[in-house]
């Protein structure tokens, strides 16, 4: 026995050992990476980036547009920058891209703004919009903007279309092929697997669960679908054409047009952009760089236009501390971003319980006087919906008035915790509405029967063993369905209550039919169209406040996130003193916006498919979300 108890000992020493030493060398790892990295900014001499005098602001926006970034580990933020590493997927803050260029329209040492814009991923209609307006605002400083790349694509094309020149390189691509809304669609594939689904809907246009139901989109999806997906592009076409002077008859092209039109440029997409009207010259990178250079000069090391990047403009004019007088009324601002599930989620996802803290640390700061809820999000868990809905409606029961502000998407479960607001804003281009709400689920008995795996055994009532390695009783599908139904008059009740609609009114235009925003304002879904601006001035004043700032409130990072920005915050300060943050913006470079592997695009759509259906957690899974909410 004793023999057994050293053996035991050994062992559980070993590990530990091992664990210990492994601890020791992953410390020492990261102790080596800062040292280098700390003495390579002190070894470097160059100067401080610094926005130069009479030059060129180069808007290149690389990655996803967002109102609220994912949450991101500080250290690895850190390592990337000093490793001058990209970000997998980086993404971009919507207010920071409409400050910078607010910025750069009062800024006398920007003479000229450069629009890049080749790694700008597609985007919502209504961010395009917002920026689009700026980009006319600065226009009116008479300062000029200039557009250059490559090649374009839809949505970067729709904020090229407001620069003074756009230019584009002479083997350049571009070709506007408007909205669609194509799905993967799964019925015969589940067939063949033997997996039973168990789909639970109301809603005649709640679409969100066909791909399970279907080989192909049902008319009805394709009729309410083509009738938003017409609204967006007839708004797109307008936007376009008024910034380009020319007709809205300048689109559309038939296939014959098309060919006939591009048969005249010799086959080459540049030449074809060009004779559209759609660009206005063609030029190599290096006649880009020249002439930039006779427009501001050249940089100091001589070897291009004098200009500054976004990221250096942004990091350069930004305020490092906040004033905040303590004494002055605020209208909070809460984003609500993303899919909504239940409990806490990290920033870039609503959570039930988050964004609920979120509002409820609105309502017992006594300086918050009104909020604006910023949402854009599809929907999502039914349950965590309403969680977020009850912490507004305790808003208003003390008095603080509270305005939705709807971004790209406020759809089912994004309409849901809209609905209770004392007014209701949204972009023309929202697509909104899509009041429905299911619940699904897959049972796996056909499946694992094939592999010789069955379920059995006995329980104390009807219910007893429920699972999905068995068969969904008749019973326990009527139970479900039931409880779909009474959510679904939750939805519409909840509609007509706030809207001062009767049920029939409301479920006349519900239904899960997706609307724009310009049409849900004819509907009677919103109140206002109008952007966060609009919603935060008509917040104020359903607070009667005549002087106020706004206050961001947003989860605050853990307490071991907190060391660690700090740490890195004192680390980036050595390296903004002792080194110059490289620019992209030296050469005329594609960033590879468009993806021309197809089957890499397949496997994308599909892990993305499959992945927004492992998030569900609603705990009766049930869910109000627009899975149809997107353009491609």
């Amino acid at each position: 026995m004793s023999k057994l108890v050293n053996l035991f000992k050994r062992i559980v020493l070993g590990i530990w050992s091992l664990f210990t030493l492994t601890r020791s060398v992953v410390l020492n790892l990261i102790f080596i990476v800062f040292f280098v990295g700390f003495i390579a900014m002190l070894g470097n001499d160059t100067e401080q980036v610094v926005v130069p005098d009479k030059s060129a602001l180069v808007l290149n926006l690389v990655g996803d547009l967002v109102e609220q970034k994912h949450e991101v580990n500080p250290m690895d933020a850190f390592l990337l920058e000093i490793l001058d590493e990209k970000e997998g997927k980086p993404e971009l803050l919507l207010a920071d891209v409409l400050a910078v260029i607010a910025k750069a329209k009062n800024d006398d040492r920007v003479q000229l703004l450069v629009l890049q814009l080749q790694g700008l991923q597609p985007t919502g209609l209504s961010k395009l919009q917002d920026i689009g307006a700026a980009l006319i605002d600065f226009k009116s400083s008479g300062k000029k903007i200039i557009a250059l790349g490559d090649h374009f694509s839809q949505d970067q094309y729709y904020l090229v279309s407001h620069a003074d020149d756009i230019w584009m390189n002479p083997q350049g691509f571009m070709l506007l092929d408007g909205y669609g809304r194509y799905n993967l669609y799964f019925k015969s594939a589940l067939e063949k697997l033997a997996i039973n689904q168990h789909i639970f809907r109301v809603g005649t246009f709640k679409s969100a669960v066909e791909p399970f139901l279907r080989d192909d989109m049902s008319e009805k999806a394709k009729e309410a679908n083509a009738l938003w997906l017409n609204d967006l592009w007839h708004q797109y076409k307008q936007d376009v054409a008024k910034q380009r002077g020319f007709s809205i008859n300048n689109f559309d092209d038939s296939m014959t047009d098309l060919l006939r039109k591009f048969t005249s440029a010799n086959g080459s997409f540049s030449n074809y952009a060009l004779k559209n009207n759609w660009v206005d010259q063609l030029k190599t990178r290096a006649q880009m760089r020249s002439d930039l250079i006779k427009m501001v000069g050249k940089n100091k090391k001589g070897d291009s236009y004098n200009h500054i990047g976004f990221k250096d403009y942004l990091a350069n004019t930004t305020s490092m501390i906040s004033l905040n007088i303590a004494s002055t009324n605020k209208v909070a601002v809460i984003v609500a971003k993303g899919t909504i599930l239940n409990g806490i989620q990290s920033p870039g996802t609503i959570g039930g319980d988050s964004t609920a803290l979120l509002l409820r640390k609105a309502r017992i700061n006594d300086k918050v006087k009104a909020v604006v809820l910023r949402v854009d999000s599809p929907g999502g868990s039914a349950f965590a919906s309403e969680i977020i809905r009850q912490e507004i409606e305790l808003l208003k029961a003390i008095g603080k008035p509270v305005v939705a502000s709807m971004g790209t998407y406020a759809a089912s479960g994004g309409y849901w915790i809209s609905a209770s607001a004392d007014k209701i804003y949204a972009a023309p281009s929202t697509i909104t509405g899509s009041i429905g709400i299911f619940g699904m689920m897959m049972t796996f008995e056909d499946s694992l029967s094939k592999l010789g795996i069955h379920t059995d055994g006995v329980g104390t009532t009807d219910i007893a063993g429920f699972g999905p390695t068995q068969p969904l009783t008749k019973g326990m599908s009527q139970l479900f369905q039931l409880s779909i139904n009474k959510g679904y008059q939750d939805f519409i009740s909840l509609v007509a209550k706030n809207r001062n609609m009767t049920l029939a009114q409301v479920d006349a235009i519900a239904q899960g039919r997706v609307w724009s925003g310009k049409k849900a304002k004819d509907l009677g879904l919103v109140d206002e169209l109008g952007n966060l601006a609009d919603a935060i001035v008509a917040a104020a004043k359903l607070a009667k406040l005549d002087e106020y700032n706004t206050l961001l409130i947003e989860k605050e990072p853990s307490s071991r996130n907190k060391f660690l920005q700090k740490m890195m915050g004192q680390a980036q300060l050595l390296a903004d003193i002792g080194f110059v943050t490289k620019t992209t913006a030296n050469e005329l470079t594609t960033l590879g916006s468009v993806n021309t592997k197809p089957m890499t695009q397949f496997i994308n759509q599909l892990q993305t498919e499959f992945r927004k259906m492992n998030q569900f957690n609603d705990p009766q899974g049930m869910y109000t979300l627009c899975l149809v909410c997107s353009v491609q």
